[in-house]
């Protein structure tokens, strides 16, 4: 350790001086980088030497090389004189130090490389090492350069779900090249829900040869109702398992299962119906959502049922903690099964949230028993929270800061921004789960709250992000979506907050995806898309901004009934209709797809509007001007971003409209959803008023039309200059629906005067 350090101030204090030539584009960015003359050219003379603790690097090195490079190197292990190896010329040595953990040393000179550090070290080293290539395969020259580095974080985590979507063996292994290439340690590894049970259990065979089928799949967004009508099926053996596990230790990723319990849990119900409050029958869930039915929590045989399909996990993974979900479990059966309500008295539980609580408990004993740590999502903290359980926070990072000061270990995953199954550009037109999540936002991500103590912050063990794949069917989707975000993703776990500049980060992007394209990557190129953004300065006029990154071209957009023209500041929306962008090169070629935007211009629009209580941050838009900006959600696909959330609130909302108007209607535009927790407001009370503090109501009845989209249009008649809208959420949501007993959103969109 202590000459591991000292060989890097030295290092500092020779190179730091007199040269200016750009930091190559490392992601994560190090701890330090220091530039140095020359380079080192890689060919097929070179020679690689590692020693026992490297054999792993040195695979990972070879295979990426010559897949990539078309370079073999010629591999020589070394248990000898460390000097004279450290003597020899066109060599690249990789050599295990004492350092802490996944601490190294990268050194590259004109006739020689050198990577030191811990065994974990000397891989990311070699990582950092493979993005100096240049993207150019017949370039082989690497700059020389010093860096030293270690990460921010030990949890470093991405998570895949399965069970919606299922993916072979090959495509998993390549997922944990796309961990191990960003420095990423962790591989959560979601593999039952109620959409499919996707390994196998040797013990309980109709897992896989039921709860693995599903009769059909739903097609486009949910509440579509419609469906392929094609079986779908898939599941991982055992061999596989053990198969997908060496592969990921090689590369120092753990592998963290999920057996979700007690809710999400129809395709184990539907192969023992045993194992449900109604005994069924079940079947294995063939749209997205939340179910009603979950494991019979107050049946002893359950726990038995689950103790040994969670030997048969503990067997596989050597992970020190199993997840075992816990999250969105429906107490609806519960409230009505005998079995349950027995339970509940017998050991003295006084509702339903404590009975979850006590089959947590449980299974942690039986898991803690073996040896391991169960980790669940931040529902497990219902009930009480179970004494050694460490807790995943995605509704946000309340729980995480709330298990971190019971002193419970934490990975914060909040949906906003680490869920990487919501779009990341506001242009985004293929179907997604909703809400945006863009490059910047994961990026600027800092997994320790600001409200946790000194002392309370170690239990912070990092973060990762999650892939949900209910609208992802094949691989090239999967990448689509974590690409170029998991690079985002990897600067804000490991590198140090000093370190860290959003701006610094842009400039790598094209050096980032010219990697991506050298690994034949489908990446998500939206950060050079029109960025388009609404403005609203209260004057009655609406303005459409449009950015773009790509300094190369001009931007071009077409108004209604109008010609192209050439965009340099900001377009002024006089009327209704769509208008469209597109950026174009000097001979008028694309440089971009073509985005469209449709404005509905009425009374309302551009006018001074104010709100009772500010939305959820989730869905918070661009404030109460979101709902007078002349924008509506297509019924086909509504995006989450241009909505206003508020979850469980009522509020009040008053517009100026800043002249005695001559008013006919209100409509108020509204969205329903209730698989996802969206409500249509119980009451919206319509007034008006020639000033802001004195409303009459309006008494007409209101109308409402709509599918999922909901408009609320009340007849006016009136002169009026004010506007109010007072809107009611219905409260919790009620028994017998998804999530009963939570909170209900209200979804608001656009309020037009007509």
């Amino acid at each position: 350790m202590h000459r591991f350090f000292i060989l890097w101030m030295l290092c500092i204090s020779i190179f730091s001086k007199g040269f200016t030539q750009s930091i190559p584009a490392i992601i994560p960015t190090p701890i330090s980088t220091i530039q140095k003359e020359g380079h080192f050219e890689l060919n097929d003379e070179t020679i690689l030497y590692y020693d026992s603790a490297s054999i792993n690097t040195k695979n990972f090195l070879e295979s990426f090389l010559l897949q990539h490079y078309e370079i073999k190197l010629k591999a020589k292990p070394y248990n000898g004189d460390f000097k004279a190896i450290n003597n020899s010329t066109n060599t690249i040595m990789l050599h295990e130090q004492a350092a802490e953990k996944e601490t190294y040393l990268l050194n590259v000179e004109q006739n020689k490389i050198i990577i030191e550090g811990s065994e974990t070290g000397v891989f990311y080293g070699m990582q950092s090492l493979i993005q100096l290539l240049p993207t150019e395969i017949s370039n082989k020259k690497i700059p020389c350069l010093t860096i030293f580095d270690a990460p921010r974080f030990g949890y470093r985590g991405l998570h895949l779900d399965v069970a919606r979507h299922f993916f072979p063996v090959s495509f998993i292994k390549k997922y944990i090249d796309f961990l191990a290439l960003h420095k990423l340690n962790t591989f959560h590894w979601h593999l039952t829900d109620d959409q499919g049970w996707r390994i196998e259990i040797k013990k309980y065979p109709l897992l896989t040869k039921i709860g693995s089928i599903r009769s059909q799949t739903l097609i486009g967004p949910y509440g579509s109702n419609k469906y392929d009508g094609k079986k779908y099926t898939g599941f991982y053996t055992q061999a596989e398992i053990k198969e997908v596990i060496q592969y990921a230790s090689e590369r120092y990723i753990n592998i963290i299962p999920e057996i979700e319990m007690p809710g999400h849990s129809l395709a184990a119900l539907a192969s023992y119906p045993f194992l449900g409050c109604t005994k069924g029958p079940y079947k294995v869930l063939e749209t997205w959502g939340v179910a009603d039915d979950a494991l019979c929590a107050g049946n002893d045989s359950t726990f038995q049922f689950y103790q040994n399909v969670l030997d048969e996990i503990i067997s596989l993974f050597p992970s020190k903690f199993i997840h075992i979900g816990g999250d969105e479990c429906a107490k609806t059966r519960w409230k009505e099964c005998k079995v349950c309500q027995k339970k509940m008295k017998a050991h003295n539980l006084k509702d339903e949230h404590e009975l979850q609580g006590f089959f947590i408990g449980l299974i942690e004993k039986h898991i803690n028993k073996k040896g391991k740590k169960i980790i669940g999502w931040d529902e497990i903290m219902e009930g009480g929270l179970a004494p050694n359980a460490a807790v995943m926070s995605w509704r946000g990072e309340e729980g995480g800061i709330a298990a971190a000061k019971q002193q419970h270990e934490v990975v914060m995953t909040p949906g906003t921004p680490l869920y990487f199954d919501h779009t990341q550009s506001i242009n985004e037109d293929s179907v997604t789960q909703g809400g945006l999540n863009t490059l910047k936002a994961v990026y600027n991500y800092n997994p320790i709250p600001e409200s946790l103590s000194l002392h309370e912050t170690p239990y912070i063990l990092g973060a990762q992000a999650n892939m949900w794949t209910e609208y992802m069917d094949n691989e090239k989707k999967v990448e689509y979506m974590l690409f170029p975000r998991i690079a985002a993703l990897s600067e804000a776990l490991w590198t140090k907050l000093d370190n860290k500049n959003y701006n610094k980060f842009e400039a790598k992007i094209t050096s980032i995806f010219a990697r991506y394209d050298l690994w034949k990557i489908n990446y998500s190129k939206a950060y050079f898309d029109i960025e388009s953004h609404v403005i609203n300065n209260d004057s009655g006029e609406i303005f459409w901004q449009l950015i773009s990154k790509n300094k190369l071209g001009k931007i071009y957009y077409t108004a209604p009934n109008q010609s192209e023209k050439e965009i340099n500041e900001a377009v002024i929306i006089s009327q209704s209709g769509e208008y469209k962008a597109i950026l174009k090169d000097e001979k008028n070629n694309p440089l971009s797809s073509e985005i469209s935007q449709t404005f509905f211009i009425n009374k309302a629009t551009g006018k001074p509007i104010s709100i009772s209580v500010q939305p959820n941050k989730s869905y918070a838009a661009d404030g109460a001007k979101t709902l007078v900006d002349g924008i509506q959600n297509k019924m086909g696909m509504p995006k989450s971003s241009q909505f206003l959330g508020f979850w469980g609130d009522d509020v009040d909302v008053v517009i100026d409209l800043q002249e005695e108007t001559d008013v006919n209607s209100i409509l108020l535009h509204s969205f329903e959803q209730k698989a996802s927790w969206i409500y249509r407001p119980e009451s919206v009370k319509f007034m008006v008023g020639k000033n802001e503090k004195e409303f009459v109501e309006l008494k007409e009845e209101i109308k409402i039309s709509g599918a999922s989209n909901l408009i609320y249009t009340q007849k006016v008649e009136k002169l009026t200059r004010f506007i109010k809208l007072s809107i009611k959420n219905i409260g919790l949501i009620p028994e017998n629906n998804p999530g009963a007993g939570n909170n209900t959103w209200i979804f608001l969109d656009e309020i037009e005067v007509k």
